[in-house]
């Protein structure tokens, strides 16, 4: 089995987000002393403004002509949360299951884009979220909290079983709050390392995924774009 660029960034993007409960609910605890406590850029307080909707993130995320030459939208594929299961990692594999039973805390207001670049051995995605400060701080600090918690462990999708590591990076001040880990993913023999990178800035937050190169190039489009009024 290949594991490709695209297998490795949409598994990041399921680990990520799908167990951080964006599309259900789930809710986090605070992790003031947690190992992936987010890097704070001054003493900026919680923007009080109304979360923005779905369509207004939509008008915010970075397009082709935003990022250069060599880049082609994807099609987005239909999302599938069903047959994933966590191995080796309990924190995550709780968070999971907290997940799928439904708590109080949920970002329905989102959009998400992905580009191949050149020979489509990059890729490349961004998703916006937009809630309270507070509830986006908790929700994305949580998942890279459970995630830097267990250095390997396993994620079965299907009949694969794929072999992860996971290490804190440093993030770039930018925004209010910043999280960043590269995912290593293994499988029959290949393997594919996706860069992540989190920003908070106000009551969006921005992720970034994909080909570690690719990221760092965009991230600071991503924010700019993001913070477009």
């Amino acid at each position: 089995m290949r594991l490709s660029t695209t297998t490795a960034l949409g598994l990041s993007a399921l680990t990520i987000l799908a167990l951080a409960g964006c599309s259900t609910s789930t809710e986090p605890p605070t992790h003031s002393t947690s190992p992936s406590a987010p890097v704070h850029q001054g003493s900026t307080a919680a923007k009080a403004s109304a979360p923005l909707s779905s369509a207004e993130l939509g008008e915010r995320l970075l397009s082709e002509s935003d990022l250069g030459e060599g880049y082609t939208r994807k099609t987005q594929p239909a999302v599938r949360h069903d047959d994933v299961t966590v191995l080796g990692c309990p924190a995550l594999a709780k968070l999971g299951g907290d997940t799928t039973t439904g708590g109080s805390l949920s970002f329905p207001r989102k959009a998400k884009v992905s580009f191949t670049y050149a020979d489509s051995s990059s890729e490349m995605s961004e998703e916006l979220y937009s809630d309270s400060a507070a509830k986006l701080s908790k929700g994305i600090g949580t998942v890279f909290d459970a995630m830097l918690s267990c250095p390997t462990y396993q994620v079965v999708s299907g009949s694969t079983v794929i072999d992860m590591g996971t290490t804190k990076t440093n993030a770039p001040e930018m925004g209010d709050e910043q999280w960043s880990q590269l995912l290593t993913y293994s499988a029959g023999g290949q393997r594919s390392v996706v860069k992540q990178t989190a920003i908070r800035t106000g009551n969006v937050l921005v992720i970034v995924s994909g080909s570690p190169a690719l990221v760092d190039a965009h991230l600071a489009d991503a924010v700019q774009a993001a913070q477009a009024r």
